[in-house]
Parts: C-alpha cells; sequence; structure tokens
C-alpha cells in the first residue's frame, strides 16, 4: 500500500492518489489532523459506506479531539472543542441544497475560525469555502482498500 504522506500546504495546487486500507487510512487522517492550521476546510466526498466518518474520526482524534466522534447524519452538526480550535463536523446529505444551510446556523459556523469537516460538500453549492478535498471510493481490486484522492489548495 502506499501510504503517503499528509497534505503538504502551498500555494500551489496538488492532486495525488493513494491506496490505503483501513489501518493506513486511520493513521493517514490522524496525521491530517496533528497537522491542519486553522481555518480550514475539509470537503470529505463519496459514496455511501466508503469511509468519510472512519476518516473525519481519525482527522479529529489528531487534531485533538478526546470525545467519541460519530455520524451528524441526523443531527446534521457536531462541534467537538478541543485545546487548539474548535471542529464542527457536518453531514449535508440529508439537504436538498444550499438553501437548507441557513437553518444549521452556517454563517456563524463559518464565523467561528476553526476545523470544519464536511461530508456530501456538493450540497453546500457556492456557499462552501475552498478547502482541502478528500473523495474516499472503493477499490475494484480489493474490497478492504479505499482509494483516497486528495486534492489541497
Amino acid at each position: 500500500m502506499n501510504s503517503g504522506a499528509a497534505p503538504a500546504s502551498g500555494p500551489a495546487a496538488a492532486r495525488q492518489a493513494l491506496r490505503l486500507t483501513r489501518d493506513e487510512l486511520l493513521a493517514w487522517g490522524e496525521r491530517l489532523g496533528a497537522d491542519c492550521v486553522v481555518p480550514l476546510v475539509v470537503r470529505l466526498q463519496g459514496e455511501l459506506g466508503a469511509g468519510k466518518t472512519t476518516l473525519a474520526q481519525a482527522i479529529c482524534r489528531g487534531f485533538g479531539v478526546t470525545e467519541q466522534v460519530t455520524s451528524p447524519t441526523f443531527s446534521l452538526v457536531h462541534r467537538y472543542d478541543t485545546g487548539r480550535a474548535p471542529v464542527h463536523h457536518v453531514d449535508l446529505y440529508r439537504l436538498r441544497g444550499p438553501q437548507d444551510l441557513a437553518n444549521l446556523g452556517w454563517d456563524d459556523i463559518l464565523a467561528e475560525p476553526g476545523l470544519l469537516l464536511v461530508e456530501w460538500p456538493e450540497r453546500a453549492g457556492p456557499l462552501l469555502p475552498p478547502g482541502v478535498s478528500l473523495r474516499l471510493s472503493y477499490d475494484a481490486r480489493d474490497p478492504d482498500v479505499r482509494t483516497l484522492q486528495v486534492e489541497t489548495p
């Protein structure tokens, strides 16, 4: 497997694709969380069950969240406090589009400098600020592996 390093920051956009086992994905996410500089938006994309929440949990752990991180599918927004900055984990799957964001307190979330993890970011449309894009997909060659496509601004 190619576990790669967490994305480096810099002015030029960078893309990479990694094939990761679950353990490698968790380690990669923890490294990313540890290296995050806020404010930062992380877009988590992929099919249902691809591992978006699992990756979000690892990023949160690396960032310093000590409480249990769960899927915000039904509550839509979870907020976690850390010694570094707040983390908002948002799941937009149940939204019809950007017009529904006001009901989540979207402007308040964006106004608070911290780490914003967004599952199903396409539902936010143009209201989602730029950030790191992470796309998870199933690997047709191995059901225990995910392909992680990383795009940094």
